[in-house]
């Protein structure tokens, strides 16, 4: 079938649904590409560079919709594109069908069946076509990257002649893909970040990154991110009024706020309210990655950066992932690409549109001239983050003290225990007849050396082990002792048997020194 991606007549939008990459996998499938001209510029793909990639470039729209089987754009198709399709072809784009509930109506009416690629459920098969998250990736780091720009200090902090700067505070307000990125851009930046997010189980993702999360001391049963198709779902009032209290607590240290809250099918929910901006320091930045959708901030302008009176920047722009043009291309037309491969199961050209696949009927919001928004929840659970763990309960000083008591009694047992046993092999050894006395003396003092090699190991904590293993290996080698013992026997296999153990035993001492010497040069600075 012919593939077509034509020029984005959105304001301000520099990306383009097909990429020469992209063309040359979608034609091992069996399609055919069309793009229009000049589509690829503003993203640094010259038509030359389709052309060589096979794709046939169309000097207009009208021409490449009258040519394309499926369509492939950025954003929602507008007026005058919902005009230009005709019964049979396929739209793929975002869409947001919530908020475009005519369009949905004028396409399903003609015949055209719509794929929202913003309505791809999050389960794992899906995640090679979730445009959202490839989006929300870039406009996470892009954001911060904003925020540098228009603030006036260091992210990191700074000791030097001239004084000390202290590092800035960064808050990011939603810890979704967005949110992480936006996390590991400041943290790598020096930046102090701190994190808030409704789902207190991705603490541990926030903390491993290197920022702290901010824990609101309210309990709530939030909705599982599985039965909502891995998109977050509505706060309580008392919730909110909650959160808002500790972001007012908070509002005055933070240098940086970057938010990123956006529930489907609804407006942003407005978390950092006016007088929460006049709480902050002249200087102050924030970034409204909602700001498409209302905003999270109540000041926020869409498309425009303000300072308010008290000196505080907030940046409303609605194109930082445009601003990142040919990257965030690559990844949309990579998602456009994969979802194509599902809908072309037999790699032979042809579309086959099944809707029992829970990922392409999750994403086709009009089929057979007929609304199908909104999806029924899909048959496999969506990614969701583990249960909460139940925090461990903080012993009392009795309680420490019993328990160590009772892990004391339970070692010293086992300690008597082995040392019973040694000593009941070693009298049945000496009992047997004709037994050599240099023999037992040998024996004794190999049973005394394994029990003592045994006890040393098996006390190093379980921590230590890997980080440590080479120190761990040297640490073990304390059997070298009864090797020196028996080296002096008159034995000459007890001798040459101990001089075997004592070449064994160092070895294992000095190249655990040695391999843990160039272990700790590998993370060394130069």
């Amino acid at each position: 079938m012919k593939i077509g991606a034509p020029a984005e007549i959105f304001e301000g939008e520099a990306r383009v649904a097909m990429t020469p990459d992209s063309a040359r996998q979608l034609q091992k499938l069996g399609h055919t590409c069309l793009v229009q001209s000049g589509a690829g510029l503003k993203a640094g793909f010259t038509d030359a560079a389709y052309e060589e990639a096979g794709v046939e470039v169309v000097k207009d729209a009208k021409a490449l919709y009258a040519q394309a089987e499926v369509v492939t754009k950025v954003r929602g198709p507008e007026a005058s594109e919902i005009k230009m399709l005709s019964e049979g072809q396929t739209l793929i784009s975002f869409f947001w069908p919530a908020q475009h509930e005519d369009d949905m109506k004028t396409l399903a009416d003609k015949g055209v069946r719509v794929v929202a690629m913003d309505m791809v459920p999050r389960i794992s098969r899906a995640q090679k076509m979730d445009a959202l998250s490839s989006m929300a990736n870039i406009g996470g780091y892009r954001a911060v990257i904003e925020a540098g720009n228009n603030f006036g200090r260091f992210f990191t902090g700074q000791v030097t002649a001239a004084g000390k700067v202290p590092p800035a505070k960064v808050l990011v307000v939603g810890a979704g893909v967005a949110g992480l990125a936006a996390i590991g851009t400041s943290t790598s930046l020096g930046a102090i970040t701190y994190a808030f997010d409704v789902r207190p189980e991705v603490a541990e993702q926030i903390e491993s990154m290197g920022a702290e999360f901010v824990f609101l001391e309210f309990e709530e049963d939030q909705t599982d991110g599985a039965a909502t198709g891995g998109y977050a779902a509505p706060s309580s009032p008392e919730f909110r009024e909650a959160q808002l209290a500790k972001f007012r607590e908070m509002a005055p240290d933070i240098d940086i706020v970057i938010t990123t809250a956006l529930i489907p099918g609804r407006d942003a929910p407005v978390l950092w309210t006016k007088d929460m901006v006049e709480m902050q320091k002249p200087g102050s930045v924030i970034v409204d990655l909602a700001a498409e959708r209302g905003g999270n901030c109540e000041l926020t302008v869409k498309d425009e950066k303000i300072v308010t009176d008290n000196g505080v920047t907030i940046i409303g722009y609605t194109d930082l992932v445009s601003r990142m043009a040919t990257q965030s291309s690559t990844l949309y037309a990579t998602n456009i690409r994969h979802m194509l491969a599902d809908l072309t199961p037999e790699k032979d050209g042809v579309i086959n549109h099944n809707m029992e696949d829970d990922v392409i009927r999750g994403a086709t919001v009009t089929f057979d001239k007929e609304v199908t928004f909104p999806p029924p929840p899909p048959k496999v659970a969506a990614i969701a983050a583990q249960p909460k763990k139940e925090a461990p309960k903080e012993l009392t000083p009795e309680e420490k003290r019993a328990k160590e008591a009772a892990e004391f009694k339970a070692q010293t047992k086992s300690q008597v225990t082995l040392l019973a046993i040694g000593a009941a092999l070693v009298l049945g050894v000496g009992l047997i007849p004709g037994m050599p006395a240099s023999f037992m003396q040998h024996f004794i003092v190999f049973v005394l050396s394994v029990f003592i090699g045994f006890q040393v190991i098996w006390n190093v904590a379980h921590s230590l082990h890997t980080p440590l293993m080479a120190v761990t290996n040297a640490i073990s080698s304390i059997i070298i002792l009864g090797a020196l013992i028996q080296i002096g026997s008159s034995s000459l296999l007890i001798t040459l048997l101990a001089a075997l153990g004592i070449f064994m035993a160092g070895v294992n001492i000095f190249g655990g020194f040695l391999v843990t010497r160039r272990m700790l040069a590998m993370f060394q600075k130069s």
